[in-house]
């Protein structure tokens, strides 16, 4: 069998049954390309993960894509990224395309309980993450700050100006753990140096281009896609800090009611692979924009574009800079702020519109205790909540 097929049969297999978010991913990543297929050494496997945890973008996906990459080229990377996002995207697909067909469907109780499902999702996520990535009271007040500015403050540019502060104040402020001594050798990537400058100065350009993308003068196909690829930049945390950059990219334009959105992103907990999979709901039915199969598409790679960008233009570079203590020290303040975004979109959208009274706040609570204390998966929680919702909340 060839490498670049080898490789999509594999994370096609992860793509079918990996629930559980990103860190379940790198855990099933590990399992399968360490211990089980040998594909990478376990030393090369954290510096993989310490890369991709580094640059914005969805990190277990990006991971998937370095393994594929290591193992089978830019042909492997893209079987990577293809059979891993496969599962979870077609799932999308129908699930935006029955709402699309009945769009009485949103009304309904079980959509609602799928919003509810979303509070608790993100409220474990946000809990989970700072006891990761701000443990400490400066790391905590930083998470606040970044909060604060978020919600006072309503605009993408909002969230970028946090990140570029966080970065700032753990560059100045912060320290971060010793380094473990290893050798710089042994993250072996198949890819010339040449090569991956030139896929850093394509992600450069694409950064300086985002803001001519989005202006009103573009047609609204590329405002559209430069909202996927302006989150896909600029995400940092992957998983569910996607979901306030996309909503204000999407949803205060009118082109996706925020409901619709809302149950999208609770259906999105249900199935397995990539939380980045969401894009693929959103971009089948845009109104008016991206419709259909090839919208679906087209957002979905766009969400994706800047991690083929980065991974393949830093991975070759990466034994040597990953090590260097400013960018360690930025990253610590990143992280955090990363969980005020987070926090910030618990409040704005999820919790306002998720809940509207005693009966949602109860199911969010039972749904937040078999997530954080029984340790139900979430796509386990989400349908139960759909269920409940759709008995009660009609």
């Amino acid at each position: 069998m060839p490498a670049p097929l080898q490789v999509f049969v594999q994370f096609f297999v992860l793509g079918l049954t990996s629930f559980g978010g990103p860190v379940a991913h790198l855990g099933y990543f590990h399992e399968r390309f360490v211990q089980r297929e040998r594909w990478i050494t376990a030393a090369a496997y954290a510096d993989l993960v310490g890369l991709c945890q580094l640059l914005p973008g969805p990190s277990s996906s990006q991971v998937g894509m370095g393994l594929g990459l290591i193992r089978a080229g830019w042909l492997g990377g893209l079987a990577a990224w293809a059979g891993f996002t496969l599962p979870s995207a077609v799932l999308m697909v129908l699930a935006a395309s029955l709402l699309s067909a009945h769009p009485r469907l949103i009304d309904g109780g079980w959509v609602h309980g799928l919003m509810v499902a979303a509070v608790a999702v993100v409220a474990q996520a946000v809990l989970g993450l700072q006891r990761k990535l701000a443990p400490d009271r400066q790391r905590a007040s930083l998470l606040v700050a970044a909060a604060v500015l978020v919600l006072l403050v309503p605009r993408v540019w909002a969230q970028l100006l946090t990140l570029l502060l966080g970065g700032l104040v753990g560059w100045c402020a912060l320290t971060p753990p010793e380094l473990e001594p290893s050798a710089p050798e042994r993250l072996v990537v198949p890819l010339r140096r040449s090569v991956a400058v030139i896929l850093l100065g394509f992600a450069v350009l694409l950064f300086v281009a985002l803001p001519w993308l989005s202006a009103e003068a573009r047609p609204l196909l590329v405002q559209q896609l430069s909202g996927f690829l302006r989150t896909g930049a600029l995400v940092f945390g992957g998983g569910h800090v996607v979901l306030p950059l996309l909503e204000q990219a999407l949803v205060p334009n009118g082109w996706i009611d925020l409901q619709q959105f809302l149950a999208g992103y609770g259906a999105a907990q249900a199935v397995p692979g990539p939380m980045f999979s969401f894009a693929a709901f959103l971009g089948f039915d845009l109104q008016p924009g991206l419709q259909g199969i090839a919208g679906s598409v087209m957002a979905l790679f766009a969400l994706f574009f800047p991690s083929f960008l980065l991974v393949g233009g830093l991975l070759p570079f990466w034994s040597d800079l990953g090590r260097l203590t400013p960018m360690r020290r930025a990253l610590l303040g990143i992280n955090a702020s990363v969980v005020g975004i987070l926090l910030a979109a618990l409040f704005q959208p999820v919790w306002q519109t998720g809940i509207r009274g005693g009966a949602e706040f109860s199911l969010a609570l039972v749904a937040f205790v078999l997530l954080v204390c029984w340790r139900q998966p979430a796509w386990r929680v989400v349908l139960f909540c759909a269920v409940v919702g759709g008995l009660t909340l009609a």
